[in-house]
């Protein structure tokens, strides 16, 4: 974490208030993006639900997601997906305008969350084509 942060990123970030307008943002331009609409269900409320508890424990808010599903498992979750180097870019594009649009008071925390999801996404592609 870096020094500029008092408590967590979570903290940083807003909270649960933080979290849920970050993910709120960011489905609302991933429901609209040509390349990513076939990797989600038509219905995102579950989605959006999950990825809230996930963001919440990435940030080092309470283990949401580790509580109700187990262990992340990030890669292993999503290998029956495609995730290609054009969707990752989509995924992160999606975030970056997301993060852009709520206006967050903390911009380092925006950076910090954003760098780290960057290698999260990069890590995440399993497939070229």
């Amino acid at each position: 974490m870096m020094e500029y942060l008092k408590g967590t990123l979570y903290d940083a970030l807003g909270g649960e208030r933080g979290i849920e307008t970050i993910v709120e943002q960011f489905y609302d331009r991933v429901s609209e993006h040509p390349e990513l609409i076939p990797l989600f269900p038509d219905d995102l409320t579950d989605t959006r639900r999950k990825q809230k508890q996930f963001l919440t424990q990435f940030c080092g808010g309470p283990a949401l997601f580790t509580r109700e599903h187990g262990h992340p498992r990030l890669r292993a979750r999503h290998l029956p997906f495609p995730i290609t180097p054009v969707k990752a870019e989509a995924w992160l594009d999606c975030m970056g305008r997301a993060l852009q649009a709520c206006e967050l008071e903390n911009d380092k925390a925006v950076q910090e969350l954003y760098q780290r999801l960057t290698l999260t996404a990069q890590h995440m592609i399993n497939s070229q084509v």
